[in-house]
C-alpha cells in the first residue's frame, strides 16, 4: 500500500483523502441531526375533531321571585284586637288574618238598623194612606189634591227608606272591614303590628308572599335577544338543591336594554312539582337557568377545549400533527357546547389536534404521539 501511494501523483492522493473526509463528516452530521431530532420529539396526546351540528348553551344566574307579594294594610281605621297569624305561617285565600275592635262599628250598625226599620214603617203607612185615598177617589169621595199629597209623601218615604238601607249596607261593609282577609294563599313574611295598636287606613300590618307559582328573573346579554326564537328547552337548578333539575318556560321578555349592563330581562315560570317530598323552592333564593338553543349549522368542526391556545393579542390557534410534525393553525372560534368548541375557520375535519403537551410546543417541532382520542 505504501509503495502504491508513493508511486501515485501527490495531487491525486490529496483529492482522494479530501473526498473521503468530507463524506465521513456529512455522515456524522446527519446522524447527529437525527439523534437531536429524536431527542427533541415532544410527547403529545391528540384527538380527532368531530363534525356535527352545533347547539348553543348559555347559563345565567337569577333570583326566584313570587308572582304575588303584598304588604297588606288595614281596610279601615281602628284598634287592633287580635292578630291571628305570625311570621312563617302558611295561610289560604279567604282566611282571617287580623281583627280590629268592632264595638263602635257594631253600635253604629244597630242605630242604622233601627233607622231603617223606622223608614220601613213610614213607607208602609204612606202606602196604606195612598191605597185608601185611591179607593175613595174611585168613588169620587176624596179630593184629588189630597190624593196627590199622599202620593208625594209615599214617594218621600220610599226615598228615605232607600237612603237608610244604603247607609245600613255601608256600615255593614265597614264592620266587615274590621277583619283583614288573605287575598291569596301564601306565607306570612313579616308581622308589622300587634294587639292594642291603633292603625289607620292604608297602614301596612302584614306581609304576604305566595309560594306558587315562582318566577325566575335573569338578565340576558343583548346579543341573544334574537336567538330566543330558536330556543329548544330551559333547565333550571336551584342553588338550594343543585342536584334537582326543573324545566321552565319563558313568559315575558322586556325589550328594554340596560345601558350599563347591556342586557335585558327574561322572566321564566318554573314547572314546579307539587307532590309532597319534592323540591320546594323559596322566593328570594338564587337559581341558574341553562338555555339550550337549536343547531346553528351543518357539519361544524368541534374540537376539545384543551386543544385551543389563546394568544396575548386575543387570537386563537391549535396544533395539528402530520408525519409526526406539529403545525400551528390560527383558527376562529364559534359557539361552545357540551362536547367542545366550534372552529369556524382554519381547520378541517380529519386533522388530529394536540390536546396534551401543546403548552410549550413550537411550530414545526417533532412530536411523538402517546395517545389518540377518537370522537364518540
Amino acid at each position: 500500500m505504501r509503495s502504491w501511494i508513493a508511486t501515485c501523483r501527490p495531487d491525486v492522493t490529496i483529492s482522494f483523502l479530501t473526498v473521503g473526509t468530507a463524506f465521513f463528516f456529512i455522515l456524522l452530521t446527519a446522524q447527529a441531526q437525527a439523534q437531536t431530532q429524536a431527542k427533541q420529539a415532544v410527547p403529545v396526546s391528540v384527538a380527532m375533531p368531530e363534525q356535527q351540528k352545533v347547539g348553543q348553551q348559555l347559563t345565567l344566574t337569577g333570583t326566584l321571585t313570587a308572582r304575588q307579594h303584598a304588604r297588606l294594610s288595614a281596610r279601615t281605621d281602628g284598634l287592633v284586637a287580635r292578630v291571628l297569624v305570625d311570621a312563617g305561617d302558611e295561610v289560604s285565600a279567604g282566611q282571617i288574618l287580623l281583627e280590629l275592635d268592632p264595638a263602635l262599628a257594631k253600635q253604629q250598625l244597630q242605630q242604622l238598623q233601627a233607622a231603617s226599620r223606622v223608614t220601613a214603617t213610614e213607607l208602609a203607612e204612606t202606602g196604606r194612606l195612598v191605597a185608601e185615598a185611591e179607593q175613595l177617589s174611585d168613588q169620587q169621595l176624596f179630593p184629588p189634591t189630597e190624593l196627590a199629597l199622599r202620593q208625594a209623601n209615599q214617594a218621600r218615604a220610599e226615598a228615605l227608606h232607600q237612603q237608610a238601607l244604603a247607609a245600613l249596607a255601608q256600615q255593614q261593609e265597614v264592620l266587615a272591614r274590621h277583619q283583614l282577609i288573605a287575598p291569596f294563599a301564601g306565607v306570612i313574611a313579616s308581622r308589622l303590628t300587634d294587639a292594642g295598636e291603633w292603625v289607620s287606613l292604608g297602614t301596612p300590618v302584614l306581609e304576604l308572599v305566595a309560594l306558587r307559582p315562582l318566577y325566575l328573573d335573569v338578565q340576558m346579554p343583548q346579543e341573544y335577544f334574537q336567538t330566543l326564537t330558536k330556543l329548544q328547552q330551559i333547565k333550571v337548578q336551584s342553588d338550594m338543591q343543585p342536584e334537582k333539575e326543573l324545566r321552565a318556560d319563558i313568559i315575558a321578555t322586556v325589550p328594554v336594554i340596560d345601558a350599563e349592563a347591556r342586557s335585558f330581562l327574561v322572566r321564566l315560570q318554573l314547572q314546579q312539582p307539587g307532590q309532597a317530598g319534592q323540591l320546594r323552592l323559596l322566593p328570594g333564593t338564587s337559581a341558574s337557568a341553562t338555555f339550550n338553543m337549536t343547531s346553528q349549522g351543518e357539519g361544524n368542526v368541534i374540537v376539545p377545549a384543551d386543544a385551543i391556545l389563546r394568544h396575548p393579542d386575543g387570537s386563537f390557534s391549535v396544533f395539528t400533527v402530520r408525519d409526526n410534525i406539529a403545525n400551528r393553525r390560527l383558527v376562529k372560534l364559534g359557539r361552545r357546547n357540551g362536547k367542545g368548541i366550534e372552529v369556524t375557520d382554519g381547520l378541517v375535519a380529519g386533522e388530529p389536534v394536540v390536546i396534551r403537551g401543546n403548552e410549550t410546543l413550537r411550530d414545526g417541532q417533532s412530536v411523538s404521539i402517546l395517545s389518540k382520542q377518537q370522537p364518540d
